[in-house]
């Protein structure tokens, strides 16, 4: 059986989706994008501010479930401008141990929802 996870500390969903799903051990979230949960606001700023909010929004989904940025056995990472790969990889590399990093792809898209300038979603287990 699934469980829905929620937490009023990261976005709502814009769509008829959840912030994650648990089934058994493993947590599936939503693409997460740099939205205020507080505000619902889009923040768009620099792509290094833009990058720190999505990874914030999945550190609250992640707590809610009771696991953190250690659970992650994946992450995806969408954006729509391979030039800000280095700036995203600088701030992404911050909530992870490189010796214990999760596995990762990272792709180039014509536009995000919103069109915002990324999108991450994990894959993360106990």
């Amino acid at each position: 059986m699934k469980k829905i996870i929620t937490t009023s500390n990261a976005p709502a969903p814009i769509g008829p989706y959840n912030q994650a799903v648990l089934k058994g051990n493993m947590l599936y979230t939503s693409g997460q994008i740099a939205i205020d949960p507080k505000t619902g606001n889009l923040v768009l700023g620099d792509i290094k501010s833009e990058t720190k909010l999505v990874m914030e929004n999945l550190k609250a989904i992640l707590a809610e479930a009771g696991m953190t940025f250690e659970n992650i056995l994946k992450t995806t990472i969408f954006i729509s401008d391979m030039h800000n790969f280095g700036a995203i990889n600088e701030v992404y590399a911050t909530y992870f141990d490189e010796a214990t990093a999760p596995a990762r792809e990272t792709v180039e898209v014509a536009n995000l929802p919103k069109f915002v300038n990324v999108e991450i979603s994990v894959i993360a287990s106990f």
